[in-house]
């Protein structure tokens, strides 16, 4: 069923500037996001934490530091 969307300019631009570093289409980037958010699909500290109850102490310690830059991004990153 088609839906339709009023998304700010602004956040279009964004939209259309990560789908471009990923290599999507704006549609698949936003139906990425849509999964994400109904649960379907996991996001990184999800899959961390899973993993984490089955690797050692030293190892989950390095997994953390080693996505840690991700939630250093910020959206002014972007441009």
């Amino acid at each position: 069923m088609p839906i339709s969307l009023r998304i700010p300019p602004e956040k279009e631009d964004l939209i259309r500037k990560m789908a471009s570093r990923e290599g999507k289409s704006k549609t698949a980037y936003i139906l990425e996001a849509i999964d994400e958010k109904l649960g379907l699909i996991k996001n990184r500290e999800q899959t961390v934490r899973e993993l984490a109850g089955w690797m050692s102490h030293e190892d989950a310690e390095d997994l953390r530091a080693s996505l840690k830059v991700f939630s250093e991004i910020n959206e002014g990153d972007w441009d």
